[in-house]
């Protein structure tokens, strides 16, 4: 009998740090390699700030193996039919499906989302899983028509080569598994450089990949020294694919790298998502609707809602209803009951966020709620609104990435989408509105790649993520994540005897 989404958080909500692997490790060639020999960091739980365990920083040793067994395992999984592949495939999804309980403490006790988050994070890990298993049997070419009649023209979708995967620490499990679930289904081997604030979870992903039939060469996982490590992958001939998920600066850097060696490029990067709300809106359900999916995982989340554009006549209703709702969020330890949001993941993500409080208010903006760090251990921040944020304040241009709302007032819809669009990011926007005139009009006009009107959308199994300007080259997801992992070939055959 199927376990309930409810009977699930009552088991785990059970367990505690116990649940936690004792022996963090990186995965290559077969292996788990530990702390033998290697330096190690400290893994920490947000929400106290207690240390979890310790984790083994790869060496150039272990970055080239895993190079050279990505290489080997390739000429195989490249030539494992489609079928096969997607029997794997589904195999691991119901492998996590049965573990998910577990996943989901190891996931909040790193992450320090609600376990409720976790647990829906592993809900969208297999959705996505399964749906590459199914899209990796239409990988379809066409027969063009000839010029001869004594000639078949086709195009055909092959495997690219090994991947070097990037992933952060915000969506661990569903990041790193959109990535290795999509390379894997189109034939290529990956090597995964996962977080490392979130290390444990992306082993018990792999795990779940390796009982399910996977090669051992064919996945690698790796934590350390992210300069090492990616400069290491991406000058290797081996790695024929880049894919990297998180900030603007760092993918910068990536595309760079590759761009020396003429490697393409998948890179998801950061957002500042403006939502414009119209006069013509039930305000208090809007409002509602605005707090819950910006405070999801305490705002760092690249999709998640920065910048807040209200029409002057709602402004002052729609900040006291924003205000109220954020004010009942309950704010703790994910694993504890009724929590609706946790810590930030680290110090850096609480200097972050407490230095944007801070600059807005030195250039005169009002905090109506929160601004300040939470007493006691752990990396609380609270929900925190401002008003009267001036133009020239860094909360308007710099990715947030913190549950912290500016809110500001617009008159003319023109204007709401001019200032939404006055930034370098362009990865997703939402608006809500009643005037379908008006919802084209935004559709049309608002530089973003993701676009959410009169609802708040995650990102999909089967819908392309990706973004405009400097938010991003490709897409994640649907048929167009897996064609990212695979070329086109022409192939041209006369059938006249030579």
């Amino acid at each position: 009998m199927k376990e309930t989404k409810q009977e699930r958080a009552a088991a785990a909500a059970s367990l505690d740090a116990a649940a936690y692997p004792q022996a963090l490790a990186l995965y290559v060639g077969g292996q788990w390699r530990g702390a033998q020999g290697r330096d190690t960091l400290a893994v920490r739980n947000p929400a106290n700030g207690a240390e979890l365990g310790r984790l083994p920083v790869a060496t150039d040793e272990d970055i080239d193996d895993a190079l050279r067994h990505a290489d080997s395992a390739f000429a195989t999984w490249s030539r494992t039919s489609a079928w096969e592949r997607a029997a794997i495939l589904m195999r691991a999804a119901q492998l996590i499906d049965q573990r998910r309980g577990e996943m989901a403490v190891v996931l909040t006790l790193e992450n320090g989302k609600p376990l409720a988050d976790s647990d829906g994070e592993l809900s969208r890990v297999i959705e996505g899983i399964i749906y590459c298993a199914e899209e990796c049997k239409r990988a379809y070419g066409r027969q063009l028509p000839p010029r001869s009649p004594l000639l078949t023209q086709t195009t055909v979708k092959r495997p690219i080569g090994p991947v070097a995967a990037f992933v952060p620490w915000n969506f661990p499990a569903f990041l790193a598994a959109r990535k290795v679930a999509a390379a894997l289904a189109a034939g290529c081997t990956v090597v995964l450089k996962a977080p490392e604030e979130t290390p444990a979870i992306g082993m018990l992903l792999l795990r779940a990949f390796l009982d399910a039939g996977v090669p051992s060469g064919a996945i690698s996982l790796l934590y350390g020294k992210p300069a090492q490590i990616s400069e290491r992958l991406i000058a290797s001939p081996i790695i024929r694919k880049v894919s990297f998920t998180g900030s603007v600066p760092v993918g910068r850097l990536l595309a760079m790298l590759a761009a020396r060696h003429l490697k393409p490029c998948t890179m998801e990067l950061g957002g500042h998502a403006p939502v414009i709300v119209c006069d013509d809106v039930d305000v208090a359900r809007v409002a509602q609707a605005c707090v819950a999916f910006k405070f999801r995982n305490s705002g760092q989340v690249c999709l998640s809602p920065s910048r807040f554009f209200v029409q002057d006549s709602l402004y002052e209703a729609f900040v006291a209803h924003f205000v109220e709702y954020a004010g009942q969020l309950e704010v703790g330890d994910g694993l504890a009951a009724g929590v609706r949001m946790g810590p930030l993941n680290n110090e850096r993500r609480l200097a972050a966020a407490a230095g944007l409080v801070e600059d807005a208010q030195r250039r005169g903006a009002n905090v109506r709620l929160g601004g300040t760090r939470l007493a006691g251990e752990g990396y609380f921040f609270p929900p925190t609104v401002l008003t009267d944020v001036p133009a020239t304040a860094r909360i308007l241009h710099d990715e947030p990435f913190c549950p912290v709302a500016p809110i500001l007032p617009f008159g003319t819809l023109d204007d709401a989408i001019a200032r939404a669009n006055a930034v370098e990011y362009g990865l997703a926007a939402y608006a809500f509105t009643n005037d379908l005139q008006r919802a084209a009009t935004f559709a049309e006009g608002i530089d973003a790649a993701w676009i959410g009107i009169n609802n708040f959308t995650p990102s999909l199994a089967d819908a392309p993520v990706g973004g405009v300007k400097d938010s991003g080259l490709g897409y994640e997801g649907g048929p167009e994540g897996l064609d990212a992992y695979q070329q086109i070939r022409f192939v041209s055959q006369s059938n006249l005897r030579v």
